[in-house]
């Protein structure tokens, strides 16, 4: 990774992993790799999931702890003309932010801990509440159906992309397009590409 392109603010990693729903976990057993999209819920350091008790990923995980997560943000695709005035496909792009956390699953057995970490997870997925807090007994059944793990960082990279190895020309040229295309995601790129480059 460029080192202009990684973001070490822990306020800003955190803010992308606390609005984000899902990610990719991904996991390898006899070599064989399997990655999967899922909801999960930052708690301090770690990275909280939950599901089923009995499946492949179960299986991987009991066989090997070891595993890689990923959550990516969107944001505007960049045509090659934005950037450039050779009529060259290589300067096509897309700005984006992205982060890699790698480490360890532990299993949670904790039934305290299990029901802080579903109830964190209903805030962050339904904040409009409306629902009886799991601390209730009437989810002591379905909690002790349920399987919840986190992952225990080893090394997090935060990489967001807006052009900010960019020449100046460069820079104001995508600015331009951006502005005349003006769809919503051009807006919310705009204001990362100024705050990034107003930090270097």
């Amino acid at each position: 990774m460029k080192e202009i392109f990684e973001i070490k603010n822990k306020i800003i990693i955190e803010k992308m992993l606390d609005e984000q729903e899902y990610g990719t976990l991904a996991i390898c057993a006899n070599n064989k790799p399997y990655s999967l999209p899922i909801n999960y819920v930052r708690m301090g350091e770690n990275i909280y999931f939950h599901g089923s008790k009995k499946g492949r990923k179960i299986d991987i995980l009991k066989s090997n702890c070891l595993a890689s997560f990923s959550v990516v943000e969107a944001y505007s695709l960049i045509a090659s003309y934005m950037s450039s005035k050779e009529n060259l496909a290589c300067p096509a792009t897309q700005f984006f932010k992205s982060i890699i956390i790698d480490g360890h699953i532990e299993f949670v057995d904790d039934y305290v801990e299990k029901t802080r970490v579903l109830e964190s997870l209903m805030q962050k997925l339904q904040k409009e509440g409306k629902y009886k807090p799991l601390d209730a007994s009437v989810y002591k059944k379905a909690i002790n159906a349920t399987t919840v793990y986190k992952l225990v960082p080893r090394e997090l990279k935060a990489k967001f992309k807006f052009g900010q190895h960019l020449t100046q020309e460069r820079f104001n040229m995508i600015l331009g397009h951006l502005r005349k295309r003006g769809i919503q995601k051009d807006i919310q790129t705009l204001k990362i590409m100024q705050e990034l480059r107003d930090d270097l």
